[in-house]
């Protein structure tokens, strides 16, 4: 019975050890690689560079006075995945865009109040760079 009960202790610890480590392999955070956020009324920007192995999701609250705003992309993916989405004052999602692909786009009409802006990286390297503004 004490023998049993020794092995399954050290058979959890080895779990333990080993889901610690599968974690800390994997970045989930921005933070390490000290983003600028510029968030005021109606205008958000985002910028970190040389990013590496970053897979997370993160919600921003923005305060939009309008009903529509204008995506601006001109990072530079060179691994991975990387997506923005922008979620009205109801949490309907009035734009979802690729971060690979530069240039403007704009959202779908939306209720005006504190939206959310997601980015969701998978296994991401590279720039970002990106704002969102109120149109």
């Amino acid at each position: 019975m004490k023998k049993t009960l020794t092995y399954l202790m050290i058979s959890c610890a080895l779990i333990v050890v080993c889901m610690s480590a599968c974690t800390k392999s994997q970045n989930n955070s921005l933070a390490s690689f000290q983003p600028e956020i510029a968030n005021v009324a109606d205008n958000f920007q985002l910028q970190a560079t040389n990013v590496t192995q970053v897979t997370t999701t993160i919600d921003y609250d923005w305060s939009n006075s309008g009903t529509m705003a204008t995506i601006d992309k001109s990072g530079v993916l060179t691994a991975g995945t990387a997506k923005i989405s922008l979620l009205d004052k109801n949490g309907t999602t009035v734009a979802t865009s690729d971060l690979k692909v530069t240039g403007n786009e704009t959202s779908s009409a939306g209720v005006s109040g504190i939206w959310k802006i997601r980015l969701e990286l998978s296994q991401f390297n590279g720039t970002l760079n990106f704002r969102g503004q109120k149109k």
